[in-house]
């Protein structure tokens, strides 16, 4: 039964009666309203709009979700759609040239919202999707948040929803909205994944004053450490002489956590013990403690903790939460954060409050909105106590619960830490070609991968594809052999209609790129839209791959080396990929090189004489089973064999 939904609608249908909306210029992009049309804007009724959207989805059969063979393994099935709700569903609806902050005409936001998200569904499903990623929805501070609105990840408080993605128009509660989108996509049979960051917090978070002792804490009077100053009076990641990070990283790869090189006193001594709870207070935005002897103390940001010089500036709008209370570990390090020193990482160090109510996030979203799984943020530094436990407490609600891992390393360390599923690197292997094809492609055939993989064209955090080198054909043919792989197709938002412009520029940017994208510009921090009016797009092609990808599905997801051949052509930029179980079998022929045409010849598996290409329906013709053809740049085909 779809309660949630049913109260949108019936707000919905009460205001259209009561208003009408005839008058309110409201504009939405055409693919919201027909996924097969075509692009551009179309004017509506608002809230006919959205109650036809909703009677859309009442009135499909209700779908199963896409299974596996349990314990959260439905995630190597997994088709996905990573969706950020104020971004993705953003849009100039009242076609002034900008998307504005404040609700426009009855109480309609510009950015995006639970709402909006739900008539998005019909076009997500007719893609081919069986499941929504969304990046967090969690309420967000505003101490050294950057941008607009502040960064996603700097979580006031876990358990409260970001109140921005609700329509003021309904005048429903932001909870309310979000079960009526699970709600939905269930409907629909598409699964919701939602990702949390749970070692972290936004540095004025909900619980620093009630709990102090889950934060860290310096004196007030102790600058920040502007990016780039190497003071080591003022605050900022801990320094070590070239000797000592050479020592730590060998100690790291070791695995040889025992007495770790801490900092130096000068910064060790910044730290201060928390504050009592009846001597914290909200001063200009920010926490403020005072000690017993009236000194003054503030809440420290973040900044990457590994490797220990690295050189990401500071994290203003985030703080670290103390996990483990050691009187020789009371400050914010590598040793501290993610290499736990073994002296600090025992059962009688942690705090246990805090733990509890982070294990208790997971269990709170199951029960309030009915989510299917969770993608955990750094979590291969969570502690692995820390992370059983969350396991234990989500799968005992839901034995299939799926956890994926924000991990690049594809390895069987995250299967034994409980994941089903990382993030992987393909976004990085697909635009470096060699790699590509000697490791990714490589290890395919070989010893395979341990562990389910996002075949990601692009993240929110790295280039858009269709901006890299290449343009919209490589990412045409990252996406294609993506779907290919025994891996999870993932498309970030934006990725379908050819969106240029990036979410956040953490990975893979160059220095000199970074300038052009301030955070007053950035999805990540600021609001915005997506180009949803774009010309040309992938929408169709997206759709297409996966078409095939359904049709194979069960060939396709087996992670079996002996199912995936790598055939070399006399072309060492030209490739073909094969997948064949039994009599089944199916091939993609690519062309790497993404500025020249390429000949080449390639001996295929087959017997045909002829094989049409399912993307785009061109036929070749073979000589004894041998393909002879140029490829113009990027070019990528996919046969039947």
């Amino acid at each position: 039964m779809l309660v949630a939904l049913d109260l949108v609608k019936r707000k919905l249908a009460q205001a259209l009666e009561q208003d009408g909306g005839e008058h309110t210029p409201y504009a939405v992009p055409g693919l919201w309203l027909e996924p097969d049309g075509q692009p551009g804007r179309r004017f509506v009724n608002p809230y006919r709009f959205f109650l036809d959207r909703i009677a859309w989805i009442e009135a499909q059969t209700p779908e199963p979700l896409v299974s596996g063979a349990g314990g959260g393994e439905w995630s190597r099935n997994a088709v996905i759609y990573n969706v950020l709700v104020r971004a993705t569903t953003g849009f100039d609806h009242d076609d002034d040239g900008l998307v504005g902050l404040d609700p426009i005409g009855d109480g309609w936001m510009e950015t995006g919202t639970f709402l909006k998200s739900i008539a998005l569904l019909p076009y997500v499903k007719d893609l081919g999707f069986n499941t929504v990623h969304l990046l967090p929805i969690t309420a967000i501070g505003t101490h050294g948040h950057k941008g607009t609105l502040g960064s996603i990840y700097a979580i006031q408080n876990p358990y409260r929803l970001d109140p921005r993605l609700s329509e003021p128009v309904l005048g429903l509660d932001v909870d309310t909205e979000c079960a009526a989108f699970v709600e939905a996509a269930h409907h629909l049979g598409l699964r919701v994944v939602v990702e949390f960051a749970f070692r972290t917090g936004s540095r004025d978070a909900d619980w620093a004053a009630e709990h102090p002792e889950w934060f860290y804490w310096i004196r007030a009077d102790v600058p920040d450490r502007e990016a780039g100053d190497v003071r080591e009076d003022a605050y900022g990641p801990p320094i070590f002489t070239p000797e000592e990070l050479a020592h730590i990283t060998d100690r790291v790869e070791r695995g040889d956590f025992g007495d770790l090189i801490p900092p130096y006193a000068v910064y060790r001594d910044m730290f201060t013990q928390p504050p009592h709870p009846d001597r914290v207070r909200l001063v200009d935005g920010r926490w403020i403690g005072t000690l017993e002897d009236g000194t003054q103390v503030r809440i420290p940001g973040a900044f990457a903790d590994w490797p220990p010089d690295d050189t990401q500036p500071p994290w203003t709008d985030v703080t670290y939460l103390r996990l483990y209370d050691h009187p020789d570990f009371n400050y914010i390090a590598y040793n501290t954060l993610r290499m736990y020193d073994s002296r600090l990482a025992r059962p009688e160090h942690a705090v246990e409050p805090l733990w509890e109510h982070i294990v208790g996030i997971l269990p709170h979203y199951q029960w309030s909105f009915g989510i299917d799984g969770v993608m955990i943020d750094m979590g291969h530094a969570l502690p692995m106590a820390l992370k059983r436990r969350m396991v234990e407490a989500a799968r005992r609600i839901d034995p299939n619960f799926a956890f994926w891992d924000e991990n690049f390393s594809i390895t069987s360390k995250s299967r034994e830490e409980g994941y089903n599923a990382v993030l992987g690197n393909y976004w990085w292997m697909a635009y470096r070609p060699h790699k590509l094809v000697d490791h990714m492609l490589g290890v395919c055939a070989g010893a395979g991968y341990p562990i389910s993989f996002f075949a990601a064209p692009e993240s929110h955090n790295t280039p858009r594809a269709v901006a890299r080198p290449g343009g919209l054909p490589y990412a045409r043919l990252a996406w294609a052999l993506g779907c290919l792989l025994p891996a999870m197709p993932f498309c970030h938002s934006g990725f379908e209609i050819s969106e240029v412009f990036p979410v956040n520029t953490g990975l893979d940017f160059l220095p000199d790129e970074l300038p052009r994208y301030p955070s007053e510009k950035l999805p990540l921090f600021s609001h915005a839209a997506y180009g949803w009016e774009n010309e040309p797009n992938l929408v169709e092609w997206v759709r297409r791959a996966l078409a095939i990808r359904a049709r194979y599905a069960d060939l396709i997801t087996d992670r079996d080396p002996a199912t995936f051949d790598l055939l070399e052509t006399d072309n060492p930029l030209v490739w073909v990929v094969v997948r064949r179980r039994g009599e089944q079998a199916i091939g993609v022929v690519f062309n790497l090189d993404w500025e020249s045409a390429q000949a080449f010849r390639v001996q295929l598996p087959t017997a045909a004489s002829r094989l049409s290409d399912l993307l785009s329906g061109d036929t070749f013709s073979l000589e004894e089973s041998g393909l002879q053809a140029e490829f113009e740049p990027a070019r990528c085909v996919v046969v039947a064999l």
